[in-house]
């Protein structure tokens, strides 16, 4: 027996329920990379219609954050337009948070705004939930066709509007399928039997899905095709429509978790009004599923109709309280007593990085914190030249560490941004800002290794100025302070005139150093102890100074050089004489 058994062949000892059928297999893969792909889709089109919206409007959103937002109904109404713009409460709430950060905006009020983005964003559920997955081609077709003919930025981000909702149509048509198998798998049917008893597990997967998802309403249109395949029961899916409405509060608390606590407050009082919002909800799902079944009883109809009327329900709840809520807000995350960080940057704020006007803003507000703190440096400078403070040297050494790495934040910064589409005049901008953050690194370098080399000279052989050397010292500095004033000014507005009268006072330098340089020789001839032995410091520290003034000048170049007014050389042209009428004098 064992000898006959032993030279059977292997296919005779296998019965078919022992090894699947290959096809099964196939199909079990092709269905999970179809779901996966499907998801993935909507994520981008989410994503795509909200970048196409911030760049197309983005400075129209911040004007209605700052000028329409007067009352709590207004601040409930503009929250509800924005984020039915948007399509994404997370989206609204970074925005906000960003406000509330900078003190542009009260907690209460951001609270009050963020009811009315949880409503406003179950607007695009309920028109994605209609019969109108078959219009993508039409729709895709139109935004790929407005895209490739489109010249205008603006035109060309509301046809990535366009596509975007082409992909998110697509993706629903593709989650429908996918979907239809589901009733019959036991896998699917197990995990469920697990959940649908258990609202709470239910809410808490639904949580934790939307989290990893980051966007509530990806997670709200999937439990949508879910439900009406008749893949899940109703009172699982509104139990997971609660999870998602928790999970989407939770998303921007992760985003924002290096912003400060007055920015953070705003996701963390979304989230604490949104969880106590839905936890009576957890209870009453299969109620719920009654009563929505009553007024329409299509399963995917029920799952957005109920999305709108908790987040109404909560809205109408809640108004009255935002205060409280924010108070608890304020409890919970206080602000830290922290010392300030000089070499941190103050306004590059990250979640405007999809709108170049605004990042270059914020660009610009720093690069112009960086040029106060350069000329604190250059006002100390003076100090320690003149009264021999070792301590405002190594004061002025730490201060060019902070330059530095203000200096790579905004450089690091201005390439994130860069990122979007920019107009040829916002790059015309990005260049004159990382040109002139360049520039006053290079001062600061200057400054640090050069004159604050040449004052720790002056103190260590205890070296003193001639009081006529020392004033010359004093007028070279205050020209190049007062230049330096010029050059921020320049940089801010661009005016033509300003960068004009910079551009001139090169000239006035030269002029300057010339005198001081005269000056110096004429007491070296008469043979001043002083001026002797401190005549290389005295010499290179106007050289230095002016060096100085060399790279804030700079900032001039590309106004008058896209104003045409600088010439493309400085040399005499050969015809004409060297000191005559023609000659360039610059």
């Amino acid at each position: 027996m064992a000898s006959a058994l032993a030279i059977r062949p292997l296919s005779a000892l296998t019965t078919a329920a022992d090894v699947p059928p290959p096809e099964v297999a196939l199909e079990g893969t092709e269905l999970f990379i179809s779901f996966l792909g499907a998801v993935a889709l909507l994520l981008w089109g989410v994503r795509m219609v909200q970048t196409g919206i911030t760049r197309a409007f983005g400075a129209a959103v911040h004007r209605a954050l700052t000028h329409y937002v007067r009352s709590p109904t207004s601040a409930f109404l503009v929250g509800l337009g924005l984020t039915g713009v948007l399509q994404s409460s997370t989206a609204t709430a970074l925005l906000l948070a960003s406000f509330a950060a900078r003190g542009l905006i009260a907690l209460s009020i951001a609270l009050i705004m963020m009811l009315g983005a949880n409503v406003g964003t179950t607007l695009v559920a309920q028109v994605l939930s209609l019969n109108v997955t078959w219009l993508w081609t039409a729709v895709l077709a139109f935004g790929v066709f407005l895209f490739m003919a489109a010249k205008a930025d603006r035109s060309r981000a509301i046809a990535r509007i366009i596509i975007g909702l082409g992909l998110m149509l697509l993706s629903l048509a593709h989650l429908g399928e996918a979907a239809q198998p589901l009733r019959d798998s036991a896998t699917f049917k197990s995990f469920l039997s697990g959940l649908g008893g258990d609202p709470v597990m239910a809410f808490l997967v639904g949580t934790l899905i939307t989290w990893l998802m980051h966007s509530s309403l990806s997670m709200v249109l999937l439990v949508m095709a879910f439900a009406g395949a008749h893949a899940i029961p109703e009172p699982l899916a509104l139990a997971l429509v609660l999870g998602a409405n928790v999970g989407g509060a939770i998303a921007p608390m992760t985003g924002l978790a290096a912003s400060p606590p007055s920015g953070r407050r705003v996701a963390l009082g979304n989230l604490l009004m949104r969880a106590v919002a839905a936890l009576p909800f957890i209870f009453l799902v299969r109620q719920c599923a009654d009563l929505l079944a009553m007024a329409e009883p299509n399963p995917a109809r029920m799952v957005v109709n109920f999305h709108t009327a908790f987040n109404v329900v909560a809205a109408l709840v809640l108004l009255p309280l935002t205060s409280l809520f924010a108070k608890a807000a304020n409890a919970i995350m206080p602000d830290r007593p922290e010392r300030e960080d000089k070499s941190k940057p103050k306004y590059l704020d990250p979640h405007v990085l999809d709108t170049p006007s605004e990042a270059l803003a914020c660009a610009l507000r720093e690069t112009l914190n960086m040029g106060d703190k350069v000329a604190d440096m250059l006002r100390d400078t003076l100090v320690a030249i003149e009264k021999s403070d070792m301590q405002v040297v190594r004061d002025i050494e730490r201060a060019d560490n902070a330059i530095d790495a203000i200096h790579e934040a905004i450089k690091l910064y201005l390439v994130k941004a860069s990122k979007a589409e920019m107009t040829e005049e916002e790059s015309r901008r990005y260049i004159e800002i990382l040109t002139f953050t360049t520039n006053l690194e290079h001062v600061g370098d200057i400054i640090d290794k050069n004159l604050m080399e040449l004052a720790a000279k002056k103190i260590k052989h205890n070296y003193t100025f001639s009081p006529e050397g020392l004033e010359d010292i004093r007028h070279f500095h205050a020209l190049v302070m007062e230049n330096m004033k010029l050059a921020f000014n320049v940089f801010a507005t661009r005016d033509i005139a300003l960068a004009r009268r910079l551009f001139a006072e090169k000239t006035t330098m030269r002029s300057a150093e010339t005198a001081a340089a005269e000056s110096h020789y004429s007491r070296l001839r008469e043979g001043r102890a002083e001026s002797i032995e401190t005549s290389s410091i005295h010499l290179d520290i106007i050289r230095d100074l002016k060096r100085v003034h060399g790279h804030i000048a700079s900032v001039a170049y590309p106004i008058l050089e896209a104003a045409g007014e600088l010439r493309d050389t400085r040399l005499v042209a050969q015809h004409e004489e060297p000191h005559g009428d023609k000659a360039v004098a610059s």
